[in-house]
């Protein structure tokens, strides 16, 4: 399952499909609110004062005009990213977007990956850290996590965490989701570095938002 590390290897023939808009602007996104069940509070805070999200915040939408899309699954699952971020390679089966800065650091990551292990619904928030861990984080820990939200065309759980890399202590605080449709079950991550986490978060969460299952 994917995860995110310090660099990635840019696609030229990706990168050159999609134009570059004023990341501000995306900025402004808001996202609604939804009714779901959190155990996230409106003042969760990440080291530094940066504040979190609540997970509640995320009601099933439709990506907004001008955002692109990739197919996994063959087609039974579909991310949705905006123009500033472009795919990058990642894991066999997955899709990956990113957008990075003028020395190639990462801003702003989004992967799907189809199920690859035990992963369920019920037991998604401990298995996210377990598999940060065993993986690439030195450290992980658990910041928020909502059951039941509601995705468009189908139900996941999601949890906001933040960790710190194995190599060259990265600090990223992402937000996964184990989402299971009609006919498939798929993981979706919006990352970001910790400290950029606030500014990025809109954006993302919107992004994890307009994931369509099947």
């Amino acid at each position: 399952m994917a995860r995110l590390t310090t660099t990635a290897s840019r696609s030229p023939r990706s990168a050159s499909r999609f134009a570059r808009v004023s990341a501000g602007a995306l900025a402004a996104v808001s996202v609604a609110a939804a009714g779901c069940s959190s155990s996230a509070a409106t003042g969760d805070h990440l080291a530094g004062g940066a504040s979190v999200p609540p997970i509640r915040a995320l009601a099933a939408r439709h990506a907004p005009a001008g955002w692109h899309d990739a197919s996994l699954l063959g087609g039974r699952a579909v991310l949705a990213f905006p123009p500033t971020m472009h795919l990058v390679a990642g894991d066999r089966g997955s899709v990956s977007a990113a957008q990075f800065s003028a020395s190639g650091a990462y801003l702003m990551y989004l992967n799907a990956t189809p199920k690859q292990s035990s992963e369920t619904l019920e037991d998604w928030p401990g298995f996210r850290i377990e598999h940060l861990k065993e993986e690439n984080a030195a450290t992980a820990r658990l910041i928020a996590e909502s059951r039941g939200v509601r995705f468009l065309g189908g139900t996941g759980t999601c949890v906001i965490d933040a960790y710190v890399t194995k190599v060259k202590s990265n600090h990223y605080t992402e937000l996964a989701c184990f989402v299971r449709g009609q006919t498939t079950s798929s993981v979706i991550i919006a990352a970001a570095p910790t400290a950029s986490w606030a500014s990025a978060s809109a954006v993302l969460m919107r992004a994890v938002a307009a994931y369509q299952v099947q």
